[in-house]
């Protein structure tokens, strides 16, 4: 399985969209938007702003999900 590791991560608060390179080895608990400063961070139950705000979960849940 081909692991993904661009994603388009959109603010919940202002709708701004930013292409990111996620990390391969960890998720990343906290964002910061740039363009309105606001700093984001998990939904309840989801282990990073890429599973909560972005098109594709991170690398790490990504081989979770491909080991079953």
């Amino acid at each position: 399985m081909r692991i993904r590791r661009r994603a388009i991560l959109r603010c919940p608060l202002c709708g701004a969209e930013h292409r990111e390179t996620m990390p391969a080895d960890y998720c990343q608990i906290v964002y910061r938007c740039a363009a309105c400063g606001a700093t984001l961070r998990p939904r309840p139950g989801d282990c990073c702003v890429y599973c909560s705000y972005a098109d594709s979960l991170c690398p790490p849940k990504q081989r979770e999900r491909a080991a079953g």
